[in-house]
Parts: C-alpha cells; sequence; structure tokens
C-alpha cells in the first residue's frame, strides 16, 4: 500500500510539474511580447539582459552536474556487464543503430529541402561575416584526425572541467572495464560509485526544479528583442524543417514499433515531459538525466541506458544532423547555388563523419554549418540567413535528439533480451 501511495504522488508530482512548465512557456510568451510591444528597443534589451542571466545560471547549473553524472552512471553500469564482452557487445549494437539512425537523418533532411525549396523565394543579400561566428565554437578543428585525436582525454579532471562527454565516456569506458575485470576486489569501488551516482540523480533533482523559471525567461528574454516575429520571419524555413523533424519522429516511431512492438510507443508519450523540457530550453543535456529515470521506470535496465545514452549523446545526434544538410541547402537556394549530386553525396558523408562527439560544444550545429559551407564554397554571410531562427531550429533539434536516444537505448535493450542477455521480464 505504501509503495503504490508513493507511486500515486509521484504521479501528481510530475503532473504539477508538467503544468508548471506549461505555465511557464505561456507567460514567457506573453511577458516577451508585452516588452516587445510597449518597451523602446534599449528597454527591452535591458529586460532581456537581466532575464538571460536566468537562463545562464540554470544551464552553468545542468553543465555543472552532467560531467560527474555520466561518469558515475556510465563507469558504474560497465562495471556491472560482467566484463569487456559484454561492452563491446552493447557497444557494437548502439553504434550500428546510431549509423542507421544518422543516415536516415541526413537522408530525410536532403530529401525534404530538395522537395519543398525552403530558399528558392529569397533573394537576401546578408552581409559579411567572418568564418568564426562570435558565440560559436571554433570550426576549424572539425576533421577526423582531430576527432580521434580529441577521442583520448590528456587528463580526466581537464575533461570533467571542460564539460568534453566524449572524453569522459572514453574514460569511464576504461574505468568501468577494469572494475568488471576485477571482480570482488572492487566490489567496495563499484558501489561507492553507484553512491556517486545515487547523489547526483539527487543533486539533479533539486537542480531541475528551477527549469520552469528557467524556460519563462528564456522565451521572455528572446521575444523581448525579436518579437514574434523571429518565428515569421523565415515561416517557410522554420515550417519546412519542423515538418522534416516529424516525418523523421514517424520514422524513429515506426521503427521502434517493428522492433519493440506497440508496447514501445508507450515510452514516446511517458517521455513526453522531458522532450518539452529539451525543446523549451534548447538543450538535450538538461534532459539528460530525467531522460535516463524515465528509460529505467519503463523497464529498461539501468545498466543498459546508463551506457547507451552518453554514445547517443555523443554519436546519435539526429536533430543536429538534420539541421545541418536542410540549412545548408536552405543557404545554396537563397543565393541561387546548385549543388550536384556528387557533391550532396559527399555533404552526407561529411555531414556524418563532423557531427559525431558534438554533445557539450556551443553552437556545434553552427559551427559545423559554418566549416560546410566554407568546405562547399557556399557564401560564410549564409550563416546570417539561419542565425535569426536558430534558436527557434535548436529547439526542435534538441527535442529530436532526446526522441532519438530514447529510441536507440530502447531498441538496444529489446536486441540484448531477445538474445538472452537480460532476464526476459517482459520489458522492452
Amino acid at each position: 500500500m505504501s509503495n503504490h501511495r508513493a507511486w500515486s504522488w509521484r504521479g501528481v508530482g510530475q503532473h504539477v510539474f508538467a503544468a508548471f512548465l506549461v505555465a511557464a512557456t505561456l507567460l514567457g510568451v506573453a511577458a516577451g511580447w508585452l516588452c516587445h510591444r510597449f518597451l523602446a528597443p534599449p528597454q527591452a534589451a535591458a529586460v532581456a539582459a537581466g532575464l538571460s542571466v536566468v537562463t545562464d545560471a540554470f544551464l552553468r547549473l545542468i553543465r555543472m552536474i552532467i560531467a560527474p553524472l555520466v561518469f558515475a552512471s556510465l563507469t558504474s553500469a560497465v562495471a556491472r556487464m560482467g566484463g569487456a564482452g559484454d561492452v563491446g557487445r552493447i557497444g557494437f549494437k548502439a553504434l550500428a543503430w546510431f549509423l542507421g539512425a544518422s543516415c536516415v537523418s541526413l537522408a530525410v533532411g536532403l530529401g525534404m529541402a530538395h522537395w519543398l525549396q525552403p530558399g528558392a523565394a529569397l533573394h537576401i543579400q546578408a552581409p559579411s561575416l567572418p568564418t568564426t561566428m562570435p558565440g560559436s565554437a571554433d570550426a576549424s578543428g572539425f576533421s577526423l584526425a582531430g576527432f580521434v585525436a580529441h577521442l583520448i582525454p590528456r587528463s580526466i579532471a581537464e575533461a570533467m572541467a571542460g564539460n568534453e562527454i566524449l572524453q569522459v565516456v572514453v574514460f569511464s569506458l576504461f574505468m568501468g572495464t577494469a572494475m568488471a575485470s576485477l571482480k570482488e576486489r572492487a566490489q567496495r569501488f563499484v558501489e561507492l560509485v553507484e553512491q556517486l551516482s545515487a547523489v547526483m540523480f539527487r543533486v539533479t533533482d533539486y537542480v531541475m526544479r528551477f527549469a520552469p523559471l528557467a524556460i519563462f525567461a528564456a522565451l521572455a528574454s528572446a521575444i523581448s528583442v525579436h518579437g514574434m516575429g523571429i518565428v515569421g520571419t523565415y515561416a517557410r524555413f522554420v515550417a519546412g524543417f519542423y515538418l522534416s523533424l516529424g516525418i523523421l519522429w514517424a520514422l524513429l516511431a515506426g521503427a521502434l514499433a517493428i522492433v519493440v512492438g506497440l508496447r514501445g510507443l508507450r515510452l514516446l508519450a511517458g517521455i513526453r515531459q522531458t522532450v518539452w523540457l529539451a525543446f523549451a530550453t534548447s538543450s538535450s543535456e538538461a534532459a539528460y538525466p530525467r531522460l535516463l529515470e524515465e528509460l529505467v521506470a519503463f523497464g529498461i535496465p539501468r545498466r543498459i541506458a546508463s551506457f547507451v545514452l552518453p554514445l547517443g549523446y555523443s554519436f546519435n545526434l539526429d536533430g543536429a544532423m538534420m539541421y545541418c544538410t536542410f540549412a545548408v541547402l536552405f543557404i545554396a537556394q537563397a543565393y541561387g547555388i546548385e549543388l550536384t549530386w556528387a557533391q550532396q553525396l559527399s555533404l552526407f558523408g561529411m555531414l556524418l563523419v563532423t557531427t559525431k562527439g558534438l554533445a557539450g560544444v556551443p553552437r556545434a550545429a553552427i559551427a559545423v554549418l559554418a566549416v560546410t559551407l566554407h568546405d562547399f564554397h557556399l557564401p560564410d554571410a549564409g550563416l546570417a540567413l539561419v542565425l535569426a531562427v536558430d534558436h527557434v531550429l535548436d529547439m526542435g533539434r534538441s527535442a529530436t535528439n532526446i526522441v532519438g536516444n530514447a529510441v536507440a537505448a530502447t531498441v538496444v535493450a529489446s536486441w540484448e533480451r531477445r538474445a538472452g542477455q537480460v532476464p526476459g521480464d517482459g520489458h522492452p
């Protein structure tokens, strides 16, 4: 009875939190519109700057917990797997799914951009921009050689201090595998890491209570400066991109139903609050802790969810990949430049590599887009065409990354169960 009562109260708490998220969104839009409508531009900018402090503080809190949370959850998950064989097997299945989903994402983005021609009607002469945009990551380092070198941390302390999630993942894999090989001799250390994971989830719970306030501040700040036209300026581009995301979501849901069955579709309903949080904050990092807990509650073994999700945050950025293909063709169409099929095939392969390992990099999609425009001799000024609505597009990218990684973890867990590697308890 006590467990049932606790679960009931948990459900009530989730509904209250969802109500706060919706209320914060509506109030943020209303407050931003009022500021934009009735305040002079300098005053609206000052209000936006004040509100951005709240959003920045929330995102800094999220970044504060991500590295230790990934380390603790992934290391303990690998340590409980039983050895390097389990790590390699699950890792291979996860990467195989990531590769397939990446190809689908890029193909949908290319196909929809050709069909909708979102930039064909634009004839905007944008001012020249520097190759490296203010506030964006340095795009010059995005190469296969640089990516491989970036995989290995020079120091785990440096990797965690810099929130280099991919490097933390590499170190955690080695640490967890070593702990698993030592078996009983490392048992106390395994328990210590699991305790650290539990503590970090409690810290995460405290941080997430500020999410509605951060959502209100983020939306009010953006709209007070740009007005409601932040979406309407490039309505065709934004609508086409979100239509493409909708198609990708449908394909992911269909694949989930084929692999897991119709029960898998309940997962998408179960993570709606997490998806909304990622959408509203434009940060898939902000939704990571809650997503992990919801996957475990759905029935996915924690050791699998804790292993697949961090990999997915580095290798399975479905929304970002679709955005890059869609945006490149949008810019080419806006300037009347036609890319040959050979160039588009090269673009496909390039983005398949350069979008990997970008979790935690500020404005990573913009950085990849900058280097892509340069390599394909498209005007650097094309970045100005998408920066105006990048925040709106980033909301969809972040939400899609959450859905893609949730589906990936569920599919991998289902494959493991069918192979008899986890108990058959009726879960995916």
